[in-house]
């Protein structure tokens, strides 16, 4: 038995998020039944971190057992047959020690959300990006991201269904800027919660829009009331980017 730490990318919008579910088809069950139809064995596979309906990845972590032998070069290439036509792609397969697990060992996670900030519409971005037309000062949006950095309490940004046991959590770095019409917003924790990157995203356009300073996100943050904060962004411009161990 061998155990396989993959690193994935997919388009998020035609899977109900990462983790099996009745009511659609899901990046978990896509990659599990891509793995029978190689292997004829049925495996789990276990990520990093559960991405929501629409939201992509630039580099998942995941990792399941197997018996059937392989090279990582032919994994890595007959499950992309397999993986056909569904938008997820296997960028490397490892073979790893039996004491790796993708979410149990990870160390960090990081996330980037991209925002299209222009008056047109999206032509080749749609349900990539987030589109927001009113003007937004990147310069602003960093300087009042800063507040959230470091060990809170975040349930002014934490969604109503969030599992976790607490909602302290240690963000690690918030950095917002500007490329072109871009504005990305990478941020990066050993682990979030449910929606706080959307909710942080959501209620620092609001900053960007001049509509809120840094004392009135501060405020947002103390209050540990998620009516306090602003709204939810769109799943459309977050990216899971990579897990550290």
């Amino acid at each position: 038995m061998q155990r396989w730490k993959l690193t994935l990318e997919y388009d998020g919008r035609p899977f109900v998020g990462w983790q099996r579910q009745d009511n659609g088809p899901s990046v978990q069950q896509t990659l599990e039944e891509a793995i029978e139809r190689l292997s004829g064995e049925t495996v789990r596979v276990h990520t990093s971190g559960r991405t929501d309906a629409g939201v992509h990845a630039l580099g998942q972590v995941c990792h399941f057992d197997l018996e059937k032998p392989f090279t990582g070069l032919k994994l890595r290439d007959a499950l992309n047959f397999h993986l056909r036509p569904a938008p997820v792609a296997v960028l490397l397969a490892e073979a790893v020690p039996e004491d790796f697990h993708a979410r149990m060992t990870c160390l960090g996670r990081s996330y980037v959300f991209r925002i299209i900030n222009r008056r047109a519409p999206l032509a080749l971005e749609t349900g990539r990006a987030w589109h927001v037309m009113r003007p937004l000062d990147a310069e602003a949006m960093h300087a009042a991201a800063q507040v959230l950095v470091g060990r809170h309490d975040f349930t002014s940004f934490r969604a109503a269904l969030c599992q976790a046991n607490s909602p302290v959590k240690t963000l690690e770095r918030l950095a917002v800027e500007r490329v072109g019409d871009e504005v990305r917003v990478h941020a990066a924790a050993r682990s979030f919660l449910h929606h706080q990157v959307r909710n942080m995203v959501g209620t620092l356009e609001l900053v960007g829009a001049g509509k809120w300073s840094a004392d009135d996100l501060r405020r947002a943050l103390e209050a540990r009331n998620r009516s306090a904060a602003g709204p939810t962004a769109p799943p459309d411009g977050l990216y899971f980017v990579g897990a550290r161990y």
